[in-house]
């Protein structure tokens, strides 16, 4: 969950963005809407939902942002906020609560239409059928205006119609939905043109697009169809993907074209295939590890990052080795760890939990072996030359995802052949390729 950006004395629309990278880049979006209608003194709280916890957190980011700006218009949105629209109204110093359909619509954040409709304009998450035009519509802008010009995150999806027994995220987000492609190439290039060297196609459920489009084109149509239509783009990726959904068609895509970056982040959650079955995944161990076993051998460059949840309810020791186990097998360089918190109205939070203090100490097991299989991997490649992509934090972005820090790094945006020298265990070091 990313860190809460407080912000203090505002005059002019800001948003504080709780939870994923779909959550950014929406909030992008609704920030270049609150500006293009001169919103004025505002501050949008972009909730989460994922857990117990990321919704205390979205409640305390909304006091503080309260607190902080006392003279600000609040409007609460997100995940937390479309589940519980009355419990966010509540909260003292509130104006709005819009809901995640809502926020992606320019009108909503017109003053005259906040001014004169209700406080809560939430509905039903459920009947929505298409994906907002205004993804693609207002999208350049507002990555043109908060995204640095090297890496754009876009979304090409939205929505969920599996149910996971530990997730409520499909009653936040509705049913899947997709950007049609010709739409999604269109968007790319114009993000090209602006000086993007690298895209990652994002969603709730990614490997799901195309899904309810006309013919149920694959998502590897749609990696294939951008880089055959937008050969000036240097870099694609994608972002978490659910091991049962890559077909041969994406597999295909990943294997053979070289603009495809050799790195993916699994949807994996567990390494026992009885808490699989439980959790109500569509994959099992032995499917996440053919897969790997499979990029790996038609390139060896790929590396592979992963979501685990630490404790999860039934979960006995056993069952964790598994779990460990995977992150070696695998292996499992980028690792997220999420300890288990039952989540109100999903079947998960109905079954035999855990103690508190075994989940921390295993989440805890898990991180030490992830930052092991991370340690390992960049001193694996100590030697190596390779191309990274240069961000506006100096570090530069090879192909697998590993980070690398130079000590006269080049302009951001810019791709430079390096001589990887050395490792610090976070990211790697090295030099400009003479």
């Amino acid at each position: 969950m990313a860190d809460t950006p407080f912000i203090s004395g505002v005059k002019s629309p800001k948003v504080i963005t709780l939870g994923c990278r779909l959550n950014a880049y929406e909030s992008s979006i609704m920030e270049g809407h609150a500006r293009d209608n001169d919103l004025g003194e505002t501050v949008i709280i972009n909730s989460c939902a994922v857990t117990n916890e990321a919704v205390r957190q979205s409640r305390r980011a909304v006091r503080k942002a309260k607190k902080d700006n006392p003279n600000a218009r609040i409007i609460v949105t997100g995940c937390a906020a479309q589940l519980d629209p009355q419990g966010f109204a509540d909260i003292d110093g509130v104006d709005h609560v819009i809901g995640n359909a809502e926020k992606m619509l320019s009108p909503s954040f017109d003053p005259q239409q906040l001014q004169a409709g209700p406080k809560i304009r939430v509905n039903d998450i459920m009947s929505i059928t298409q994906t907002a035009p205004q993804f693609i519509s207002g999208g350049n802008r507002a990555i043109e205006k908060s995204q640095s010009r090297t890496r754009a995150f876009l979304q090409v999806q939205n929505g969920c119609d599996h149910r996971c027994t530990f997730c409520i995220i499909p009653y936040g987000r509705g049913p899947a939905r997709s950007v049609p492609a010709g739409e999604v190439v269109s968007h790319i290039r114009a993000l090209v043109r602006q000086g993007f060297k690298e895209v990652v196609l994002t969603g709730v459920d990614l490997s799901s697009w195309g899904g309810d489009l006309p013919g149920t084109p694959p998502l590897g149509d749609l990696v294939r169809r951008i880089l055959k239509l937008v050969p000036e783009l240097p870099r694609l990726r994608l972002s978490s993907i659910d091991p049962a959904e890559v077909d041969d068609s994406l597999m295909d895509a990943l294997i053979h074209n070289p603009r495809m970056m050799p790195y993916l982040h699994l949807s994996l959650q567990h390494g026992d295939d009885m808490i699989l079955k439980r959790m109500k995944r569509r994959h099992n161990r032995q499917d996440a590890i053919n897969l790997c076993a499979a990029l790996k051998s038609a390139r060896p460059d790929f590396t592979f990052g992963a979501d685990i949840i630490a404790g999860f309810p039934t979960e006995d020791a056993a069952m964790f080795a598994q779990s460990l186990d995977m992150i070696t097998r695998l292996p499992l360089v980028w690792l997220h760890v999420f300890p288990f918190s039952p989540r109100e109205g999903t079947p998960a939070a109905k079954m035999p939990p855990l103690k508190g203090d075994i989940i921390k100490a295993r989440a805890k097991r898990l991180r030490e072996a992830g930052t092991k299989t991370k340690a390992a991997h960049l001193k694996s490649r100590i030697g190596a030359r390779d191309i990274a992509l240069f961000e506006e934090t100096g570090l530069g972005r090879l192909p697998d995802f590993s980070l690398i820090k130079l000590g006269n790094p080049p302009a951001a945006s810019t791709l430079e052949r390096v001589k990887i020298t050395g490792s610090n265990g976070e990211h790697l070091l090295g030099i400009i390729e003479p």
